[in-house]
């Protein structure tokens, strides 16, 4: 898994996307959490259902972007990443490779 971050200054983002992109219902709590860097400014949360559909949430302290990605080697070649961020007008998007 491969956590990117930019500008680590004022505004909190949210990466929601399975409430934010798909106008679904909050998903149920999720039971799991780590930061993911030594100043706690990146903290991810997961769960899965029985069907083992798996449910992120990342929250991020950043003015620019964000990207969240999964990989079978720990490398950026082959890997799947969603990124995000707020343009300077205050819109939000995201972006799936």
């Amino acid at each position: 898994m491969a956590v990117l971050f930019s500008g680590i200054k004022g505004m909190l983002f949210f990466l929601f996307l399975s409430c934010f992109c798909s106008c679904q219902p909050a998903p149920p709590l999720l039971r799991f959490s780590i930061f993911l860097d030594p100043s706690n400014m990146v903290y991810l949360r997961w769960d899965h259902d029985e069907q083992e559909l798996m449910t992120f949430e990342l929250q991020v302290r950043t003015t620019g972007w964000v990207a969240f990605g999964f990989s079978p080697h720990g490398e950026l070649p082959g890997s799947d990443i969603v990124i995000g961020g707020v343009f300077p007008n205050g819109s939000i998007y995201f972006s799936v490779s």
